[in-house]
């Protein structure tokens, strides 16, 4: 039984012999809750094409992938897209189950783990659980809890940031002419009386178009 325990405890008898876990526990494991980090799937998405990226820009001739490489970003892939909950931001799949979504084996798994963590792009937390069976303080090795980093990555250089377009610039929603002014390009492209006079026809009623309009017709109805 850990030390800390038989202080904790004080009804208990000290025991000095060595007691052992069930299973092997990694020793930076902790028992203690984990506080998961919501993400939006807009954001999972923003990540995706961020590590694409990544493994581009870090692409040598002759290699097959880029810094993260095909298992990388299939291990990524999984994450953001089959075991992440952007609601609560749990992400705990065992190496079992990433395997069998990233269609990888679970040694390519712990490479491609190994090499997103050196990036910079996912960290984890060893997690276990305490019990006593039978009289034994027993600690089993759970699942890790992993976290996807949106920045910090080691050696990824985004792209700047495209600046705020001026109203004046392209990207600003077109303006659509007035009914006058609609007459006016008519008349500059087609030169055809009734177009322009068809187009004036368009305004309501009551206004100078109109008015325009019903002048046009009467001066056609007169020239015939």
């Amino acid at each position: 039984m850990p030390t800390h325990f038989q202080r904790i405890l004080h009804g208990l008898p000290v025991m000095s012999e060595q007691t052992y876990a069930e299973f092997p526990v990694w020793a930076e494991s902790t028992a203690k809750p984990v506080q998961f980090t919501p993400m939006p799937k807009k954001m999972a998405l923003k990540l995706w094409h961020r590590a694409r990226d990544f493994d581009r820009q870090t692409h040598e001739p002759g290699k097959h992938g880029g810094a993260i490489g095909p298992s990388g970003l299939q291990v990524l892939h999984a994450f953001l897209f089959d075991f992440l909950n952007y609601t609560t931001g749990r992400l705990d799949p065992s190496y079992a189950a990433i395997a069998r979504k990233a269609n990888l084996c679970e040694r390519a798994v712990a490479d491609a783990l190994k090499r997103l963590h050196g990036l910079g792009i996912i960290t984890w937390i060893r997690r276990c659980s305490e019990q006593w069976i039978d009289g034994r303080y027993v600690r089993k090795q759970l699942t890790n809890a992993y976290c996807i980093l949106p920045t910090g990555w080691k050696g990824y250089s985004p792209p700047p940031e495209m600046p705020p377009l001026h109203p004046s610039t392209w990207g600003k929603a077109p303006v659509m002419p007035s009914i006058h002014e609609a007459a006016i390009i008519e008349q500059q492209t087609s030169g055809d009386r009734r177009s322009v006079i068809r187009t004036l026809e368009l305004a309501p009623a009551g206004g100078i178009e109109a008015s325009l309009a019903k002048l046009g017709r009467a001066v056609l109805a007169a020239g015939k």
